[in-house]
């Protein structure tokens, strides 16, 4: 096994097989000549592979400063950014579309994806590895003990594969968890045919309280109204909906939410 220089940073365990390292950057599937982001590159493991390939417009966003000075020493041409991915404005740096790939840092990876969500029209592919436990949340399908909000909401926008599970100890350090590689591709669903604003809401909600059924689980948006929550939709747990039957119930219940 090849290794590179590795560190810790922000809860991230640098990847020390390079192998592994190609098979993410293989990962991420796009046409013709893109933009790609990539989010933590630490110590360029992935960056590396990302630059030979002509077709790839190369920005990396990276919050620790050695990192960066490192970065900007070992590839010259490389374009970093000394920020935090979760307070970048994307639309100010990407006008148009554009892909996410990383080794992403497991304690800001769900809200990696959360941010997704408000790009969604923008980013075609995003792909990376994060701990196998958010991946196979994400990747969950109804009925599943880890099927929840991520999985709903992303799932209404995006195709969702659980591509391969990378053993801990291919890290330095090794973390306490297993990790996962993981694509989302931007299906063809323009707009869900409901409010899209109520819908999260409404997912939200009734995951809040998920072993309930949406009848009690969804009693702080609708109150004690038993006449709506007299249909048969409403003795399902959350975790029991699809994408579409929640777009069903948003358009159920969207009457009787006051708006704000």
């Amino acid at each position: 096994m090849k290794k590179v220089r590795a560190k810790k940073y922000l809860g991230q365990h640098f990847l020390l097989d390079l192998s592994i390292a190609q098979r993410i950057v293989s990962s991420l599937e796009f046409e013709g000549k893109i933009p790609i982001l990539e989010v933590g590159p630490g110590m360029g493991v992935l960056t590396q592979y990302l630059l030979q390939n002509q077709n790839i417009e190369l920005t990396a966003v990276e919050l620790d400063s050695e990192s960066v000075e490192y970065l900007a020493q070992k590839f010259p041409s490389l374009k970093v950014l000394e920020a935090d991915f979760l307070k970048l404005n994307l639309e100010t740096l990407f006008p148009d579309k554009f892909c996410i790939i990383g080794n992403y840092p497991y304690n800001i990876s769900s809200q990696i994806f959360f941010k997704l969500l408000d790009y969604k029209d923008k980013v075609p592919c995003l792909s990376g590895m994060i701990q196998k436990e958010v991946a196979e949340r994400i990747a969950a399908k109804p009925g599943s003990k880890t099927y929840g909000i991520l999985s709903v909401l992303l799932q209404a926008y995006f195709d969702v594969e659980y591509l391969f599970t990378v053993s801990e100890h291919v890290f330095d350090p090794p973390p306490k968890v297993k990790s996962a590689v993981i694509r989302l591709t931007r299906n063809e669903v323009e707009k869900i045919s409901c409010d899209e604003k109520l819908f999260k809401t409404v997912v939200k909600t009734a995951f809040n309280q998920r072993r309930k059924t949406l009848r009690n689980s969804l009693r702080p948006l609708l109150g004690d109204n038993k006449t709506l929550t007299s249909e048969r939709i409403f003795d399902a747990r959350p975790e029991q909906l699809g994408v579409d039957e929640f777009v069903q119930l948003t358009n159920l219940i969207a009457p009787f939410v006051s708006r704000t």
